[in-house]
């Protein structure tokens, strides 16, 4: 079996999408995803001007090798769309292989460590009292765990508390960058005061969990992640901006907030100091930016020996391919913790049918040879690329600061 030709899709059914069709010569298909937020057309350009052409005749099953090729032989190693590029054509290499041995992607893993993925969702609102009522309506639809979010009094609201982030929906995605404001002086005191209402209104059953968005020193983060201990967190995401591994030591010798982060990592060698020194608890890189399911599976493998869990990026922006990825890897390996799930727009639905499904808080990956989702080319030509960008932060002075 050799690869006769790739293709590049990008379509824009609610949010932007770059996918990779990878076709053989004896006819089977596999796709991937590429897509990097706001940078998707950089990545579709890396695939077409320097990464088709050299796979093209190349064996499609030797994933190991044509990861190390694409990673090793490029030289320029490492960063999102490099990872990106890479991950998307791992994804339809391991989506092939699993199609010519007739068997869903999990089985060539390792094959079931568990019979269901637990996800959770995101909650915001604009006061304590919105986001409490969603909490308690999201626990009534069977969510064991719940990310909550609340805007801060007297500034607009900020992504992830406000509209949809749904960019069909004309939320809080823009076609160029949203400038929102941010005061950690008022942040710090309001978020205890959130996971308190909670805790009063759901108990101590359901798992709660709570974003930062990298916006605080680790000083601060460590203030926070004491005064939440008495509600005990799943995890308190992001706390600080993930570049400066050794920032987690202050957090960590001061809180027992377990702590989560990876989402903006793309290589192992982004986290190693995190993971040997044990300074998080879940490790959040998703199949699309950290390298595919051979770059995911080198991660969590090497996590595993430090009492690292997966909890792997799911938000509308990692499509339904990647997410299927996600979920195969998630139900294979020993130490899976959670998956972050958003959903997606019935359009996306429609442009990427699947095998995978959301029933009450956990997915399943199905049984479908490959990772299970395909791409209907006809759907994602009525959707063309639409320029769309995450909101940048400010603080009250006008310093922009970490979104």
């Amino acid at each position: 079996m050799k690869i006769k030709d790739i293709k590049v899709i990008v379509a824009s059914p609610g949010r932007n999408f770059v996918t990779v069709k990878v076709i053989t010569d004896e006819g089977l298909t596999g796709i991937g995803d590429g897509t990097v937020n706001g940078r998707e057309l950089s990545v579709a350009s890396y695939l077409t001007d320097h990464v088709i052409p050299t796979l093209i005749g190349k064996d499609p099953l030797r994933t190991e090798d044509i990861w190390q090729y694409l990673y090793k032989g490029a030289y320029w190693r490492r960063g999102p769309i490099t990872m990106a590029a890479i991950g998307a054509i791992d994804m339809a290499l391991w989506d092939i292989k699993a199609k010519a041995a007739n068997m869903p992607l999990y089985q060539l893993l390792g094959g079931k460590s568990r019979d269901k993925v637990m996800v959770y969702k995101h909650v915001g609102g604009l006061d304590i009292g919105e986001v409490v009522e969603g909490v308690v309506a999201m626990r009534e639809q069977g969510l064991d765990a719940i990310r909550a979010q609340v805007s801060i009094p007297g500034l607009p609201p900020i992504y992830g508390t406000g509209p949809s982030t749904d960019q069909a929906a004309g939320g809080m995605i823009h076609p160029l960058p949203n400038e929102e404001v941010w005061a950690t002086h008022k942040y710090l005191p309001l978020v205890p005061k959130l996971f308190e209402k909670l805790r009063d209104a759901v108990g101590y059953d359901v798992h709660l969990l709570h974003d930062v968005h990298h916006r605080l020193t680790p000083i601060e983060a460590a203030r926070l992640g004491k005064d939440l201990e008495p509600f005990r967190l799943f995890w308190l995401e992001d706390a600080i901006p993930a570049e400066l591994q050794e920032g987690f030591r202050i957090i960590r010798q001061h809180t027992t907030q377990p702590l989560a982060v990876g989402e903006v990592f793309n290589s192992i060698f982004d986290m190693t100091t995190l993971i040997t020194e044990q300074l998080i608890d879940y490790i959040r890189v998703t199949s699309v930016h950290a390298g595919g399911v051979t770059g995911l599976k080198k991660i969590f493998d090497f996590a595993s020996i430090y009492h690292v869990r997966s909890a792997c990026h799911g938000p509308m922006d990692v499509s339904p391919v990647a997410m299927g990825c996600n979920i195969h890897v998630d139900v294979a390996i020993n130490n899976f913790g959670i998956q972050e799930f958003s959903g997606y727009t019935e359009a996306t639905h429609e442009m990427f049918p699947c095998s995978w499904s959301y029933d009450r808080g956990y997915l399943q990956p199905g049984e479908a040879p490959g990772h299970g989702v395909e791409i209907d080319e006809t759907v994602a030509a009525k959707y063309p690329y639409a320029p769309a960008y995450l909101p940048v932060a400010r603080l009250e002075d006008g310093t922009l600061t970490s979104w």
